[in-house]
């Protein structure tokens, strides 16, 4: 189920001017109705870098999975948002070494999990699992369908994407005009709802996965004054 945590939360889209210089948004997770994480994402840019803080934590009987972070830093570059360095810390036995790092001058990508290292060949549009939410808001790509190569400490996947229309959203953090996209694959479904207000920054998202299972994530409090 954790590998639709980074779906739920990692979207922020079109706009040209981008989310603020800072944001940071909490969310409250759900799977078939019932409560099961609180969820904090944290976003800091300027100066042609970036950095993104993922937190969740499990409430209930998914307390038993412990807190998780995530974070992404990089560049803000005039050819688009350029990951340098992404980590994936859990509780885990050996998990808390789990990273991958960009090369922009080899075009290569280095993971690392489980004390096992290896290095692929970087496709085109690569992105990680947080920075692409900034490809999607500094550089809008052109038409209602595209493409990114997302990577994380174990592999890359490409991901496709469409754009369906503006709906006026109600969360309980408060209302917004948003932007939907729809994530296109095999099976499942994935929905998710950008705040325009925010730069695009995602507000809500639902996920159902091959096998009927629900996963809901909406917005309960934003802030985008830096502490």
């Amino acid at each position: 189920m954790r590998r639709w945590f980074w779906l739920l939360i990692s979207f922020a889209g079109l706009a040209q001017a981008g989310p603020p210089a800072f944001i940071e948004v909490a969310y409250e997770m759900s799977h078939d109705g019932s409560v099961m994480a609180d969820v904090v994402e944290r976003l800091e840019h300027g100066g042609g870098r970036y950095q993104v803080v993922e937190t969740s934590k499990g409430r209930g009987i998914y307390a038993l999975i412990g807190s998780m972070k995530r974070t992404s830093r990089g560049l803000l570059a005039a050819r688009g948002v350029r990951p340098l360095e992404f980590t994936d810390e859990r509780p885990a036995p050996g998990w808390r070494d789990s990273r991958a790092l960009f090369d922009w001058e080899t075009r290569t990508i280095t993971m690392h999990h489980k004390q096992v290292e290896r290095t692929v060949p970087m496709p085109p549009d690569a992105q990680d699992q947080l920075s692409f939410m900034l490809a999607f808001a500094f550089f809008p790509p052109k038409g209602t369908t595209f493409t990114y190569n997302i990577a994380d400490s174990r592999g890359v996947s490409e991901h496709l994407y469409r754009i369906a229309g503006e709906e006026k959203l109600r969360v309980p953090a408060g209302e917004f005009q948003t932007l939907k996209l729809v994530r296109i694959k095999d099976s499942g479904s994935a929905e998710l709802w950008l705040a325009k207000e925010l730069g695009n920054f995602p507000v809500r998202a639902v996920v159902v996965d091959k096998d009927g299972r629900r996963l809901e994530q909406s917005a309960v409090r934003i802030s985008t004054s830096s502490p």
